[in-house]
């Protein structure tokens, strides 16, 4: 009797642990409220939904867990599942492909962009993670820049001498200097008190970001410059990944795609309505620039395409210009 009764025991256990769920932790630098936050809360309702509870995503954003520079290695290690890096992180893994998404004025607007995001320009890049042990699901949007500083920024002269956060890539640290200005990396979740104290005299990001992050308290101009994009590759850790069970991973993806769909679809509307309440609340000098100020930003900018074609690929910079020149049907 004992022996059956250890018996229903180790049975009753295993069965307990047969039931646990499958737990992604998703960690992200930025607030839950911008548009990734949204996406990702969005990911995981629908993943936990597709899946009935079999799995759990356990969101981490705001760097909670890690800060830029040690998410990547986190999840290669396997510490975390998955993470939604912006595009500008993958150059320092080698992969140099997603540096064409730094480069300035190189996307005229959102459609343009998703012809390569959506192609297979897009999907090529995302298939050469795999040998970082990464596997790309999805590209999220999270929209295109502003410039800030404590002067107004309205000609490429502006910028002379002045210290400006970047992210970790080479493109926009040739960026920066195109224009006169320092650049100086810094992981995302140092840059609030990094302005405020000095330590950098601006920055660049979609309008989301810079209010979410009450960078507007710190910043006394911002100049509405569309001059580049900030979007993000959704990962996850490939080992991870290709051990659960298919049916699984078919349920995640199309939880994934649904996501994407709805990121893509509030990033403009969120960026636009970050911008008015900057306005609103009236610290920052909001700036648009004229014709002529463009075409000058225009002019000190496009060499930057020329400088890194070795880095990046003359062949895939034109290949991704020649896709959004083409004539599409509307």
């Amino acid at each position: 009797m004992r022996f059956i009764t250890l018996l229903l025991g180790l049975a009753l256990a295993n069965g307990c642990a047969a039931a646990q769920p499958i737990v992604i932790k998703f960690s992200h630098v930025v607030a839950s409220h911008t548009p990734k936050g949204k996406a990702a809360q969005r990911f995981k309702e629908l993943a936990e939904q597709a899946t009935g509870g079999r799995v759990t995503v356990a969101l981490y954003p705001n760097s909670e867990l890690y800060k830029d520079k040690e998410e990547l290695e986190a999840l290669q290690l396997g510490a975390v599942q998955m993470l939604a890096p912006s595009l500008a992180k993958f150059g320092q893994l080698g992969v140099r492909e997603f540096e064409l998404f730094d480069l300035p004025y190189i996307f005229p607007d959102s459609a343009a962009l998703h012809r390569i995001t959506e192609g297979p320009i897009g999907r090529d890049a995302l298939k050469k993670l795999e040998v970082k042990g990464i596997v790309g699901l999805a590209y999220w949007d999270n929209g295109f820049k502003v410039m800030s500083a404590n002067r107004p920024l309205l000609w490429p002269a502006d910028f002379d001498g002045l210290k400006m956060r970047i992210q970790p890539s080479k493109v926009l640290d040739v960026q920066m200097r195109a224009l006169g200005a320092n650049p100086q990396a810094l992981a995302f979740a140092e840059v609030y008190a990094a302005l405020q104290r000095g330590v950098v005299d601006g920055t660049e990001n979609p309008p989301s970001n810079f209010y979410t992050q009450r960078m507007y308290e710190v910043q006394r101009h911002l100049t509405v410059s569309n001059h580049g994009y900030l979007g993000y590759a959704v990962i996850v850790n490939k080992k991870f990944w290709d051990r659960l069970p298919s049916e699984l991973r078919e349920k995640l993806e199309q939880a994934m795609r649904s996501a994407t769909v709805y990121a893509n679809a509030i990033a403009e509307k969120e960026n636009a309505d970050a911008l008015e309440r900057i306005r609103q609340d009236g610290k920052t000098a909001v700036h648009h620039l004229s014709a002529a100020q463009k075409e000058a930003w225009q002019k000190a900018l496009l060499p930057v395409h020329q400088e890194l074609e070795g880095r990046i690929g003359k062949e895939l910079i034109q290949a991704v210009k020649r896709e959004i020149n083409r004539p599409h049907l509307r």
